[in-house]
């Protein structure tokens, strides 16, 4: 008898050509990364250079003009006016006769001006009344009223006074 030789491992032999495509592709895909990385790395720092040259090191600050100093300061003296104890006041003395249009506080005197419109001149006189029992307001007083002229129901433009100040509790 003859010894029979089995191969259960065997290799069958393939193609060398795939492999080399995926190898080419994937080189070509590698060179392309590393063109567009070094062009978008040389397009930064062309930016970072005009930037810097934009925004030259060591100049000093500019300094702010009196006026300017003085327009912030009374900003911010007015955000500290206590805004929601003239609103609480305000709203404690609503009517459906009177319609306000303006609200202008003076923080270094430590008054309000009140404005506003009214259906007639007894609606106002009632609101100026209303006001001064509020709390947070002091001193209530009607500054003017005008009958409007060209109403014929007698609509009343007016303005009050108030102190209101912030250091009150």
């Amino acid at each position: 008898m003859k010894r029979l030789e089995i191969n259960l491992v065997g290799r069958a032999r393939r193609s060398p050509w795939p492999g080399r495509i995926l190898a080419a592709v994937a080189l070509a895909l590698c060179a392309d990364v590393a063109l567009s990385y070094r062009q978008q790395r040389a397009a930064l720092e062309l930016k970072q250079a005009s930037i810097a040259q934009a925004q030259p090191r060591g100049t000093p600050a500019r300094r702010a003009a009196p006026e300017e100093i003085a327009a912030a300061r009374e900003t911010v003296e007015r955000l500290a006016l206590p805004w929601d104890r003239l609103f609480g006041a305000l709203e404690s003395a609503v009517s459906d006769q009177v319609a306000l249009l303006g609200i202008e506080p003076d923080p270094k005197t430590g008054t309000v001006v009140i404005s506003g419109d009214s259906k007639d001149y007894l609606a106002a006189l009632s609101y100026v009344l209303t006001l001064s029992r509020a709390e947070a307001l002091e001193r209530v007083q009607l500054l003017r009223h005008e009958v409007k002229a060209n109403d014929p129901r007698g609509a009343v433009s007016f303005a009050v006074s108030a102190a209101w100040s912030a250091a009150r509790p």
